[in-house]
C-alpha cells in the first residue's frame, strides 16, 4: 500500500474520532438532535468545502501541467527546426512531472545552443566583414537572422581561416613588392606622383587594402620601375663601353679613368647623368683628335679581321680603309664597320674559335712534322724527342677529327644562315684541303732535296773517299771514356761483320779508314797515316766505286742504282748514329 493511501485511511480515523468526540461533547451537554443534526451538516459543509477547494487546487495543477507540455512540445519543435536538428522521442509511462520536467530541460538545453549559435554567427559575420573590408571581397553567403547548423557554422570558421590565410599573404607580398619600389624608386630617384603610388609606398602598411586590382597595380607599378632600371642599367652599360672605347683611341690616363669610376658608384640615374656626360665630352674631344682615332679604329678593325679571317679581297673592299681624307665622314664610316665586324665576331664566335683551334693545332702540327725531319734532334737526351713524336701522332690523329666536328657545325651553319662559311675568302673544307695538299707537296719538295743531298754527298764519298762520322758530344780534353770506345768499336765491328764489302770498306774504323790517294798516303807521316795492307785491302773497292762513278756520269740513265746505294749508305749511317746514341 501506497504511504498516500496510509495518510488517506488516517485521515478518515481522524475524522471519525472527531466526529465521535463532537458527539459525545453533544451528549454531556445535551444538545437537542435537531442542533445536532445542524452541527453535523456544518462539519460536514466544512470538510467538504476543504476537500472541493483541495481538488479543484489539484485540478488546476493538472491543467497546468498538461498546458505547460503542451507548450514545451511546441517550442521544441520550433527550436529543433530552428537548429536543424531532429526531435526527440517522448519515453513511453512518463508522468505528467516528468514529461513536464523532460520538455522544460530540453527546451532550455536548446535555447542555449541556439544563443551560442547566434553569438559565434554574430562574431563570425564581424570577422568576416574586417577581411572583407581588407581583402575587397564578398561577404560569405549566410543568413544573419536565422540561427546557423553546425555545418553551416563550420564552413563559416574554416572561410574565416582561409581569409585570414590570404590576408597573411597578400600582406607579406605587398611589403615584399613594397620595399622593391622603394629600393627601386630611390635608385631612379623617382617619387610617387599617383595617389596609388603614394597609398602604396607612403602611406600605413595595415592601412593599405589588399585587393586583388591593388597588387595587381602594384605589380605593374613594380615591372615598370624594374624595366626602367633595366633600361637604365643596359644603357649605363652600352655608354660605359663605348667610353672605354673612346679612352683607348683617345688614351686618357688612367686617373681620369679612375675618378671617373668613382663618381659612377651612386644612384642609376645619377650614374646615368655622370656617363652622358662623359660621353659627350669624348666625342667633342674624338672630333678634335679625329686623325689618331681613325688609325686606332683602323688597329681595332685589321685585328677583327684577322679573328674573322678575312680575305685580302675582302679587306681591299672597305675603301674608306685606304683613304686619307680623314674627316667625320670616314671616321663614321670606319665605326659602322668596327661594330659591324664585332658584332660578325659576336654572332659567330663558336665558329671562329673553332677555326682558331685548327689553326693553332695545324700550325703545332706542322712544326712537329720539320722537328721530325731534322737530324740535330738525335742530339737530345732529356727525353723530349719520344714526346714529340707521341705529340706528333696523337695531333695527326686528332685533327681529321677535329675537321669531321668542324664540318658538322659547318654545314649546320651554313643551313641556318643559306650561306658559305669563308676562311680566306674560300670555303673552309676548301682552305683546309689546300693547306694538306701545300703540306703534302712541301713534303715532297724536302724529300727530294734530302735525296739530291744524299746523292751529292755520295758523289763526293766516292769522289774523295770520306765518310759520315757518328757525331758525338764534344768532351774536355783528356777526359777518356773506355766505356763508350768499347760501344763504338762494337758498332764498327757489327757494322764491319755485313757481307757488302763495299759497305765493310766504308763504314770501318776511322783508324782503319784507306787513304784518298798515293799522293795523299806519301803526304802523311807513317805514324798517322795507313799501313799499306789496309790500302791493298781497299783497292778493289776504291776501283770499283770510281769506275761506278765514272759509268753514271757517262749515262744519267743508271742514276737509279747509284741513287740507291746513296740512300742505302745514309740509311745505314743514321741506323748506326742511332745505335751509337742510344747505346
Amino acid at each position: 500500500m501506497r504511504k498516500s493511501e496510509i495518510h488517506a485511511a488516517e485521515s478518515v480515523a481522524c475524522l471519525d474520532k472527531a466526529l465521535g468526540e463532537l458527539k459525545d461533547i453533544w451528549e454531556e451537554i445535551g444538545i437537542p438532535e435537531d442542533q445536532r443534526l445542524q452541527r453535523t451538516d456544518a462539519v460536514h459543509m466544512h470538510i467538504k468545502n476543504l476537500l472541493d477547494m483541495m481538488i479543484a487546487e489539484e485540478e488546476g495543477l493538472k491543467k497546468r501541467l498538461l498546458i505547460s507540455i503542451e507548450a514545451c512540445r511546441k517550442e521544441v519543435t520550433s527550436l529543433c527546426s530552428e537548429l536543424q536538428v531532429q526531435e526527440c522521442q517522448e519515453e513511453d509511462g512518463l508522468t505528467m512531472l516528468q514529461l513536464e520536467k523532460d520538455l522544460r530541460t530540453q527546451v532550455k538545453m536548446m535555447l542555449k545552443e541556439k544563443s551560442a549559435r547566434q553569438s559565434e554567427l554574430k562574431s563570425l559575420i564581424q570577422q568576416d566583414q574586417d577581411l572583407c573590408d581588407i581583402l575587397c571581397d564578398d561577404l560569405f553567403p549566410i543568413h544573419h537572422e536565422r540561427v546557423p547548423s553546425q555545418q553551416q557554422l563550420q564552413n563559416y570558421r574554416q572561410h574565416i581561416k582561409t581569409c585570414n590565410q590570404e590576408r597573411e599573404r597578400r600582406h607579406a607580398e605587398f611589403v615584399g613588392m613594397k620595399r622593391q619600389i622603394t629600393v627601386l624608386m630611390e635608385d631612379l630617384e623617382q617619387h610617387p606622383d599617383t595617389s596609388f603610388e603614394k597609398d602604396a609606398v607612403c602611406e600605413d602598411e595595415d592601412a593599405f587594402c589588399l585587393s586583388v586590382e591593388n597588387l595587381s597595380a602594384l605589380k605593374v607599378l613594380l615591372h615598370q620601375l624594374e624595366s626602367r632600371k633595366a633600361e637604365s642599367g643596359a644603357l649605363c652599360v652600352s655608354i660605359r663601353g663605348r667610353i672605354e672605347e673612346l679612352w683607348e683611341m683617345l688614351q686618357v690616363p688612367e686617373e681620369e679613368r679612375e675618378s671617373l669610376m668613382q663618381n659612377t658608384r651612386t644612384s642609376t640615374k645619377s650614374r646615368l647623368n655622370t656617363l652622358q656626360v662623359e660621353l659627350q665630352r669624348l666625342e667633342e674631344l674624338k672630333k678634335k683628335n679625329i686623325e689618331r682615332v681613325i688609325h686606332t679604329i683602323r688597329s681595332e678593325i685589321v685585328k677583327f679581321w684577322e679573328k674573322c679571317y678575312y680575305s685580302p679581297e675582302h679587306r681591299q673592299a672597305f675603301t674608306p680603309y685606304h683613304s686619307d681624307d680623314l674627316d667625320e665622314e670616314v671616321l663614321r664610316e670606319h665605326e659602322l664597320e668596327l661594330e659591324r665586324l664585332k658584332q660578325d665576331y659576336a654572332e659567330h664566335i663558336e665558329l671562329y674559335d673553332a677555326v682558331s683551334i685548327w689553326s693553332s693545332n695545324w700550325t703545332l702540327y706542322q712544326e712537329l712534322e720539320k722537328k721530325a725531319t731534322d737530324p740535330s734532334r738525335f742530339n737530345n737526351r732529356g727525353g723530349n724527342l719520344l714526346k714529340e713524336e707521341k705529340q706528333r701522332v696523337d695531333m695527326q690523329k686528332s685533327l681529321p677529327k677535329l675537321e669531321k666536328s668542324m664540318k658538322a657545325q659547318i654545314d649546320q651553319w651554313e643551313a641556318a644562315h643559306c650561306k658559305e662559311f669563308r676562311v680566306n675568302g674560300q670555303p673552309f673544307l676548301q682552305y683546309v684541303e689546300d693547306q694538306w695538299n701545300q703540306h703534302r707537296m712541301e713534303k715532297e719538295r724536302e724529300k727530294q732535296e734530302r735525296q739530291m743531298k744524299k746523292m751529292k754527298q755520295t758523289e763526293e764519298d766516292l769522289l774523295f773517299g770520306t765518310t759520315i762520322r757518328t757525331p758525338t758530344k764534344r768532351r774536355l780534353a783528356g777526359t777518356p771514356t773506355p766505356g763508350k770506345t768499347r760501344k763504338l768499336i762494337s758498332t764498327s765491328s757489327m757494322c764491319s761483320s755485313t757481307p757488302n764489302t763495299t759497305l765493310r770498306s766504308i763504314c770501318s774504323s776511322p783508324s782503319m779508314r784507306p787513304p784518298l790517294s798515293s799522293s795523299k798516303l806519301g803526304a802523311r807521316t807513317p805514324g798517322r797515316g795507313r799501313t799499306p795492307r789496309g790500302l791493298e785491302r781497299n783497292k778493289e773497292n776504291i776501283s770499283h766505286l770510281s769506275g761506278a762513278l765514272r759509268t753514271m756520269a757517262a749515262s744519267p740513265q743508271r742514276n737509279y742504282s747509284i741513287t740507291s746505294v746513296a740512300s742505302s749508305y745514309s740509311e745505314f749511317a743514321v741506323s748506326s748514329l742511332s745505335c751509337s746514341l742510344y747505346i
